[in-house]
């Protein structure tokens, strides 16, 4: 979030403060001032990787789950225009969500969803995806893009608390150029120069720097009264709300010693005011900066809170005399009784590194938490992927733990997860389930540091047995091991989601197949006739399946290379979503394998494995097709303009193409918003839907339909959606796409697996009021 205000200050009433700079240039310059230094790692950029996020992805698609092999590029030509310039990069990437600023973080994981829902309005309004104006990040991709920027070659670094803390230490330790984000913390602590992305210019290599010192003398205070400066204004420790007092009491004083107003919006002058009063209260040159005036107007409790987020941004050398090291960092593990020392250590080492996914947070922190995802909440029929993915979350939190079911001391996971109906107020508390091994249940240590001759099979069957997948060891070596990832995801889903039809499997499986022969640009080249809001959700919910397999992965000692679980070797949005339409209109399998032989043979034999493994559990798959275009009369750009945009029809809109791999016709305008016609059994592994006063019957995870008890949103031609009351209009001004999203873990219903409880059920919190059944199928179109 940065500093409330500062941002805006700096570039509309402080353009002192702001020096264009070329970047090669001060390269230069930091090599010919280190000459005679034992300097040898060269001109050094450090990177906020999450300010980074929405200037990285700059893929036209960003609405079907992420054009991933185009976005690899993208990063590759990022990289190497710096590194030709002889700048090296060091990348950082949040690890962790701090509490002290989980409020925070709650606030505008609400904010997104409501965007989310908008954009999902539009899809199913219009069938198109909507404007730049509501662009939102592709489900998982700051997790995914760390792994991206070390298979480049990058150095890349998660953290252990708070990123921007650590940026601005690392480069403050290492001399660094600069630090390239978009954050105003990072004018706050006293460190390298500031440097904008959002004003970078990669074809030059030139930016804005944010001059501290200018900023300084424009303000009239020192460095060192810049981060109370920042908590009397409002950041991520200290609300706006809590030091509001102070500041209109500062505006007060200032519009009365100044007559003539400053020129500009009262951010400005707000600014101008609280650096008045913090002057008159702190001398230039005191420096014990955590050191709160008596004068100051504050409780007990806000008085803490401000010398907290004052020395927040105190950086190693930079203590409070009064408080220690302020900048040392708890070091005891969470859940360090259950595992060796070995493991914490390895552990920690493989998350800084960027390495690992899930498995610090769980172990060090007792905490895993993931961000907003593209659903749609009016959706009825598929459950949000935090809930699907549940269960496979509580099988790598046994296995992490070393629970086997004998004893029932194991410590419950505290998940921050973000889906529609969570309001966020407190953590869900998620109970390990332990996975059924054909052996003793393995110990951390031998999965990941065994060496016996029978430890790597015992790696692979934990890894797939934690999917309910344990029958495709034989297919490990017989097949590509991204091809095997993505059978052992799609098996997964169809047995959590028993919404999910025939044609959902052939898409998902077909296009899996199909990208390894594609290049970016024949994806980029895709026409999709219109999008589907349904498409939308599935293709979310198998990137963030993928990171859940990761996370497994890493549990289990990587038995598979991590590479082969990357969405670009197994997933592209358009790619999806066309196999989607085309498996939903009766394609021909020959079609839909764009009638290369070899790969429907892979294809065929693939979906047969799937079959054959659900049929065991119980699970039949059922032919759904569906169709999922909007009403004309819903649109609000002519037909034949749309048409000639979006899919090379021409003008008279007769759409031959699709009409030769299968007529789309008629059926739900809300692109699967509605239940198939009939009531929806609950199947073997489902206990028949919600109940409706919110609580789950036999586990949560199918189509009864589910909302947060709030207003219902859209009338009564959804399917019983809900919206937060309340809602706010987003700050168009804020990148909200550059947030720290967190995307750690996943989460998922919590239905029953062989009769075994899947921790504390949802309904004793009023978590869901369900969306009302009907007693009658819906007519077609109603």
């Amino acid at each position: 979030m940065g500093v409330k205000g500062l941002q805006y200050f700096m570039d509309c009433c402080c353009p002192e403060s702001c020096v264009t700079v070329d970047l090669r240039e001060m390269a230069s310059q930091h090599v010919a001032r280190n000459a005679t230094t034992a300097d040898s790692t060269g001109p050094t950029l450090v990177v906020d990787g999450m300010a980074c996020l929405c200037h990285w992805y700059t893929c036209k698609d960003w609405l079907c789950g992420g054009q991933w092999r185009e976005y690899l590029d993208v990063l590759k030509n990022w990289v190497e225009a710096f590194t030709s310039a002889g700048i090296r990069l060091v990348f950082f990437f949040d690890g962790v969500v701090e509490e002290q600023k989980r409020q925070e973080w709650v606030k505008r994981r609400h904010r997104v969803n409501r965007e989310i829902s908008k954009i999902f309005h539009h899809i199913k309004a219009h069938g198109e995806q909507p404007g730049r104006e509501r662009f939102c990040l592709p489900s998982g991709l700051a997790s995914f893009t760390r792994f991206a920027l070390t298979s480049l070659g990058q150095e890349v670094f998660c953290s252990v608390r708070e990123a921007d803390y650590e940026i601005a230490s690392y480069a403050r330790q290492h001399g660094s150029l600069g630090i390239l984000g978009q954050d105003s913390d990072f004018i706050i602590y006293n460190s390298a120069p500031y440097l904008s992305v959002a004003k970078l210019r990669i074809n030059s290599l030139t930016t804005v720097m944010y001059d501290r010192q200018k900023l300084c003398r424009a303000t009239g205070l020192a460095v060192t009264q810049l981060p109370v400066l920042a908590c009397l204004l409002g950041n991520d420790v200290v609300s706006e709300k809590q030091m509001q007092h102070i500041r209109s009491n500062a505006m007060a004083t200032y519009r009365k010693n100044n007559p003539a107003p400053h020129s500009g919006a009262p951010q400005g002058q707000m600014v101008l005011a609280v650096s008045q009063f913090v002057s008159s209260l702190w001398g230039r040159q005191e420096e014990e900066t955590g050191h709160i005036p008596q004068s100051l107007n504050l409780s007990p409790p806000q008085r803490e809170l401000l010398r907290k987020g004052i020395c927040s941004y105190l950086l190693p050398g930079q203590e409070d005399p009064h408080q220690g090291d302020i900048s040392a960092h708890p070091s005891t593990a969470a859940f360090e009784k259950y595992v060796s020392p070995e493991i914490l250590k390895a552990c920690r080492e493989k998350h800084v590194a960027a390495e690992g996914y899930m498995v610090y947070n769980v172990l060090c922190e007792g905490v895993a938490e993931c961000s907003n995802t593209l659903e749609d909440e009016e959706d009825a029929e598929l459950l949000p992927q935090a809930l699907v993915y549940k269960p496979c979350r509580q099988h790598i939190y046994a296995l992490l733990l070393g629970h086997d079911g004998s004893t029932v001391d194991t410590p419950a996971m505290k998940e921050w997860f973000v889906y529609p109906g969570n309001p966020l107020r407190e953590p869900d508390l998620v109970h390990p389930v332990p996975v059924s091994l054909p052996c003793d249940h393995p110990s951390l240590d031998v999965l990941w540091f065994g060496t016996g001759p029978n430890d790597s099979a015992l790696r692979l069957t934990s890894f797939l047995t934690i999917f309910g997948c344990q029958d495709f060891s034989e297919l490990y070596g017989a097949i590509e091991v991204s091809l095997l990832a993505a059978l052992c995801l799609v098996t997964y889903i169809v047995l959590e989601v028993q919404t999910l039809s025939q044609e959902d499997v052939d898409a998902y499986l077909s296009q899996s197949v199909c990208l390894s022969i594609k290049s970016p640009q024949e994806l980029q080249q895709i026409k999709l006739p219109f999008l589907s809001s349904r498409a939308v959700q599935l293709g979310s919910l198998y990137v963030r399946g993928l990171s859940h397999l990761l996370g497994a992965n890493c549990a289990s000692g990587c038995p598979l290379p991590n590479a082969a679980l990357m969405p670009w070797q197994s997933f592209d949005g358009r790619l999806f979503h066309s196999k989607y339409l085309l498996a939903h209109t009766g394609a021909e399998k020959t079609v839909l394998l764009d009638g290369d032989s070899s790969r429907l043979s892979l294809f065929l034999h693939l979906r047969e494995k799937l079959i054959e493994t659900c049929k065991k559990r119980g699970r039949i798959l059922q032919s759904r097709p569906r169709s999922s275009a909007p009403e004309q009369s819903h649109k609000t750009t002519p037909g034949p303009r749309y048409r000639d945009r979006h899919t090379g029809w021409p003008s008279g809109g007769g759409g031959e193409e699709w009409k030769q791999r299968g007529e789309m016709t008629g059926g739900p305008r809300h692109g699967g918003g509605w239940r198939e016609r009939g009531e929806m059994a609950g199947g073997p592994r489902h206990g028949g839907g919600w109940r409706e006063g919110g609580e789950m019957a036999g586990g949560p995870r199918h189509g009864g339909g589910w909302r947060e008890r709030g207003e219902m949103a859209g009338g009564p031609r959804h399917g019983g959606g809900w919206r937060e009351r309340g809602e706010e209009r987003r700050d168009q001004s804020e990148c909200e796409n550059r947030e720290r999203l967190g995307e750690r873990g996943g989460h998922r219903g919590g239905g029953m697996r062989g009769g075994q409880s899947r921790g504390r059920l949802y309904s004793s919190r009023g978590r869901y009021q369900l969306a009302p059944r009907w007693s009658q199928p819906p007519a077609p179109g109603t």
